[in-house]
């Protein structure tokens, strides 16, 4: 499983974004919540999700905020869940709290742990910090376009509605590094879920070799 720990940047300063989070991903992420989103501890958020695309992404639009800092933990927890998030525990959980306190001192506010530790999923990490990076250098321009693009509509049509030419809009994306974007997002889930699949098959073997 996959768990999302996200801390409030500077919240002591600034009015509280929780509320807000919450209702928009509860609202828009709810069947890839295996439970509520909910806040665990005054600027903090926590989610148990069921796929990696779905961590991913959520990691990503919130990280674009530039009010976040994220920790993905990957790793089991033990069924039946507890009735919240607060109330579920297991090593995907322990997992997302290291992370998160590595991710309030990296550069992308953003860190991915496994427990047990895994090489690969150490791998990702500096994979995931780079595109974070690369999105944090994006104009208002570009992420006009990547908004438009994210609804469905072609680029043709995001030209259109933008009122700029359909080379203006290839050269736009360009630019913001959409293409590069997609295909670094897709890479990534299939990283992550290949680092959550062999933590369950390290399982899987582990318990074997015990009844042997």
């Amino acid at each position: 499983m996959f768990v999302i720990t996200a801390d409030q940047r500077n919240s002591r300063r600034s009015a509280d974004a929780v509320a807000e989070a919450l209702q928009l991903l509860n609202a828009e992420r709810a069947d890839d919540l295996e439970l509520t989103a909910e806040r665990t501890a005054g600027d903090e958020v926590q989610m148990l999700l069921n796929s990696a695309q779905a961590a991913l992404e959520i990691a990503l639009q919130l990280t674009r905020t530039g009010q976040w800092s994220v920790g993905i933990g990957i790793g089991a927890v033990p069924s039946p869940y507890g009735a919240t998030v607060r109330a579920t525990s297991g090593p995907a959980f322990i997992a997302a709290r290291t992370a998160i306190d590595r991710a309030k001192k990296s550069q992308a506010k953003c860190a991915i742990e496994s427990d047990p530790a895994s090489e690969l999923a150490q791998d990702i990490d500096p994979l995931l910090e780079l595109l974070i990076l690369m999105r944090n250098r994006r104009t208002d321009n570009g992420w006009e376009l990547y908004d438009l693009l994210n609804t469905g509509i072609t680029q043709a049509d995001a030209a259109e509605r933008l009122g700029i030419s359909p080379q203006s809009a290839s050269q736009r994306a360009l630019v913001a590094g959409l293409r590069t974007e997609e295909d670094a997002v897709r890479a990534l889930a299939n990283l992550l879920d290949r680092a959550h699949d062999a933590l369950t098959t390290d399982k899987t073997l582990d318990a074997e070799e015990g009844t042997s």
